[in-house]
């Protein structure tokens, strides 16, 4: 009797993907350790909770469109700093002509910034690594220059109710966004011949290239999304802060690359997991809320911040 329960669970132990679930393991996991050394510092408080998905919600927006840009074998590193560009632009843009003119503004940085960059990597065939690296210097300079680094304040309410600072009935409207942008990408990536196209340009692209697949399309799309997932992110900076500054989504982009590796995409390209992601993005916030009410200072935050990074690369592997 107890071989025929042992055996099917050693069996089901033996299938378990272990690297492709370790985010929902880890998280549980976390979660269950900080609940217990940190229950008393307020950690599992229901208002502490709700602020960790605030938290998270822009990095998971990011995320999202940095999955199916791994997804594909590329990288983008400028998100951060299209994500402060276009929250002073959409600032200025509120500021002097309104609502609509604003936000079509903002998405607009986020469209010039992705275009240019896949335009770069898909036809010219720059890596976009130093595509992206470039560019984050490129617009973080305009931003600190039409702005001369000072923050550009945001008085319409509207707006602030809309993108981040307001909620919708019950629900934050931070988690609204993120959460529309998590069930898009899921349902993109896993029922959608764009979303095999992606898989397939990551995982070979010659073979992609042979089997009808426009390569170059992916490549230019993906990273036009980025971008415009990024400007998104950083327009709800701006809400929730009520105003643009430069600095909105300085170094988001090694949190977004982090819950996207743990989520269990591949570093190498070929596998997509959007809610795996979501969950990475959690962890993440898991992981930095932790840290501040344990007090470690910021220092020490981004060196438990940068570990998590090189764990995520030593647990990526081929597909």
């Amino acid at each position: 009797m107890t071989n025929s329960i042992v055996a099917p669970a050693l069996n089901l132990l033996k299938r378990f993907e272990w690297q492709k679930n370790i985010i929902y393991i880890g998280f549980v996991a976390v979660f269950i350790l900080f609940a217990v050394t940190l229950g008393d510092s307020g950690f599992t408080n229901p208002n502490n909770l709700l602020n960790i998905f605030r938290q998270v919600a822009t990095i998971s927006i990011m995320a999202v469109a940095m999955t199916f840009v791994i997804a594909a074998a590329e990288i983008d590193l400028s998100i951060g700093s299209i994500a402060g560009l276009a929250s002073v632009v959409t600032a200025m843009t509120l500021n002097t002509f309104g609502l609509i003119p604003g936000i079509l503004a903002g998405l607009l940085v986020g469209v010039i910034a992705g275009a240019i960059s896949g335009g770069l990597v898909a036809w010219l065939k720059v890596p976009s690594f130093l595509v992206t690296l470039g560019m984050l210097g490129l617009v973080v300079g305009i931003a600190r220059w039409i702005t001369a680094s000072a923050p550009v304040p945001i008085a319409d309410m509207t707006y602030v109710a809309i993108f981040g600072g307001g909620d919708f009935g019950p629900i934050p409207g931070l988690l609204v966004w993120a959460l529309v942008a998590v069930v898009l990408g899921a349902v993109v990536m896993n029922k959608t011949k764009f979303g095999r196209h992606v898989r397939a340009t990551g995982g070979n692209l010659v073979a992609a290239g042979y089997t009808g697949v426009n390569t170059a399309k992916v490549k230019f799309t993906v990273l036009l999304m980025s971008g415009v997932f990024a400007a998104l992110a950083g327009m709800l900076y701006a809400g929730r802060l009520q105003s643009g500054r430069f600095q909105w989504g300085t170094g988001d982009e090694l949190s977004v690359i982090a819950a996207v590796i743990l989520g269990g995409t591949s570093l190498f390209g070929g596998r997509g997991q959007v809610i795996g992601t979501l969950f990475g993005a959690l962890f993440v916030g898991l992981i930095n809320n932790g840290l501040i009410l344990a007090g470690l200072d910021v220092s020490q935050q981004q060196v438990v911040r940068g570990a998590i990074i090189i764990l995520a690369v030593a647990l990526s592997r081929k597909k």
